[in-house]
């Protein structure tokens, strides 16, 4: 008595998925609405097809472009076979397979690179206000912050004169302390805001994964 052996279809001998994110039933389904030679039966099928795609996707129906997404998807993974009436514009193959333009990165190259982008833009915003007590505060804020960039940069101590040249060179000229009496905060009051900020951060942490612990074991 002879024994039949099941074939076993391995996917390396199955097509290739076009969108493997749909997975093989959704690409069987295209095939067997491209195989159906009733256009309106067909327009059935397809419509079945694009709500299954959009209940695989449940995360993206607020997006604007989903629906219009979803047929362009349609369209590919039929390899442009599918002939339905599709109430957006359908795609050719040319189109999809443009290169897109190149996006324009913002080419920022700061002579103190130590201190970032966001320190010109303060000090701008310090060159739009109104000379008084409130400007003059953001100014030391400034030029504290910039002292504490500098020291994290190079570990040393680092002289007021240097952080008001910087300032005077990134504002244009426009703040000037140079020759004015004010002191900045002592490198090492600094450090020990850094310290303590990072201290109280972590100790943050710990208390919330004690939490965490003391959930998982009551």
């Amino acid at each position: 008595m002879t024994q039949e052996v099941a074939q076993i279809e391995y996917n390396t001998e199955r097509p290739k998925l076009v969108i493997p994110e749909y997975g093989r039933h959704i690409q069987k389904m295209v095939e067997q609405a491209i195989a159906t030679e009733d256009k309106e039966e067909r327009n059935k099928i397809a419509k079945s097809i694009i709500a299954v795609m959009g209940n695989l996707n449940p995360h993206l129906r607020d997006v604007p472009d989903f629906q219009p997404m979803l047929w362009d998807q349609l369209f590919i993974i039929s390899d442009f076979k599918l002939d339905v009436d599709s109430p957006f514009p359908i795609p050719s193959r040319e189109e999809l397979m443009e290169r897109p333009e190149p996006l324009n990165y913002p080419q920022n190259y700061p002579k103190y690179r130590f201190y970032g982008n966001n320190i010109k833009r303060m000090i701008d915003v310090a060159n739009s206000w109104e000379e008084g007590d409130k400007k003059e505060g953001l100014i030391l804020t400034i030029a504290n912050h910039m002292k504490k960039c500098f020291l994290n940069w190079n570990k040393d101590t680092v002289e007021d004169d240097v952080i008001f040249s910087h300032l005077f060179e990134l504002s244009d000229g426009k703040i000037n302390l140079k020759n004015s009496d004010e002191d900045l905060s002592d490198a090492s009051n600094l450090l020990k805001n850094k310290k303590r900020f990072n201290t109280n951060t972590q100790g943050k942490k710990n208390f919330k994964s004690n939490n965490n612990r003391n959930r998982k074991r009551y």
